[in-house]
């Protein structure tokens, strides 16, 4: 598999009242093209600010953005323009990102229009009734509006959006975090069946542990706008090195009613992104914190093949 993407120590900033706010903070990885990328992490992380850099809806603070072998971090708007087509998102609430005053037909075909892609009305309605099909709504929903369909449809609208460029990149910021759990198995299995069809690579943004299991090939765990562990999907659920990793896996209920309880209960005042220092982020819920953690930053490090930790006493903690 060949490169599509890669970022090198990405950042991006914003200016508050009370300081710079860390939002991403040297994030480094690579995606190989038709594999999906998971990022996980709790509220706040940065995961969803970083899919947008990297699509260019916020504008980085540093670092570097390739795609396709090209270096994409500053470009001009009609550069810009041309990469959306290869490069485009789903967004978390499909209601919320989907204009309520166009029909279904005018959301998902409007793409077409902006790119100049079709010489007629009638070319333009078979192109979007043919993904349409694709991703599973009824011919008949064409003329609706938003408000009319549920949520699941509504995804699947967002979907058809996104594919109607035929992109090569999709960022899947949590799209389907606000579905209900019969409906989530429905998008995730028809995103899956998509990616095989058509060659697509997927960030997949989500806070959901088990959804990202499912469709990962790799998986990396933000805290606090800097990446804290990245692995292959399997590795990662079988080996938590990372303190917060260990937390975020012990977390998932199981499935059995006998089942032991083993989550790790995180205590301690969350670091501030404003104004951060140059320490371990999470040391002050880390229950291995030592003084080192509080003075100095750890570096990512390879700790087994394709695994990378960023914590100062990972080996010691995990006994390698």
């Amino acid at each position: 598999m060949s490169e599509i993407l890669r970022v090198e120590d990405l950042k991006k900033y914003f200016e508050t009242k009370k300081g710079t706010l860390h939002a991403v903070d040297g994030v480094t990885f690579t995606v190989e093209a038709g594999k999906t990328l998971g990022i996980v992490g709790e509220s706040g992380c940065g995961k969803s600010t970083l899919g947008r850099v990297i699509l260019h809806l916020h504008e980085r603070t540093d670092g570097k953005i390739v795609f396709q072998g090209e270096d994409i971090s500053d470009v001009s708007p009609a550069k810009l323009k041309a990469l959306r087509k290869d490069m485009q998102i789903i967004f978390q609430d499909p209601y919320a990102s989907l204009n309520p005053r166009m029909s279904l037909g005018n959301i998902i075909g409007e793409p077409l229009e902006i790119y100049g892609m079709c010489k007629s009305k009638e070319e333009k309605e078979k192109k979007v009734r043919e993904i349409m099909d694709v991703v599973g709504l009824a011919s008949r929903t064409y003329y609706l509006y938003p408000h009319e369909l549920d949520g699941g449809r509504r995804q699947r609208v967002g979907i058809a959006r996104a594919l109607i460029l035929d992109p090569k990149l999709i960022v899947c910021d949590e799209p389907v975090s606000a579905l209900d759990v019969s409906i989530q198995a429905q998008i995730l299995n028809l995103m899956m069946e998509l990616q095989k069809e058509r060659g697509l690579t997927y960030l997949f943004i989500t806070h959901n542990l088990s959804v990202v299991k499912h469709i990962s090939d790799d998986i990396t765990v933000m805290y606090l706008g800097q990446m804290v562990e990245k692995a292959d999907s399997a590795e990662i659920f079988k080996h938590q090195y990372h303190p917060y990793t260990k937390a975020l896996i012990s977390a998932i209920p199981l499935p059995k009613y006998d089942a032991p309880d083993n989550q790790i209960i995180l205590k301690g005042e969350i670091t501030s992104p404003i104004n951060v220092t140059k320490s371990c982020r999470f040391a002050p819920r880390c229950i291995y914190a030592k003084p080192e953690c509080f003075n100095t930053e750890p570096q990512l490090e390879e700790v087994a093949p394709n695994h990378f930790v960023k914590c100062h006493f990972v080996k010691e903690i995990n006994n390698l």
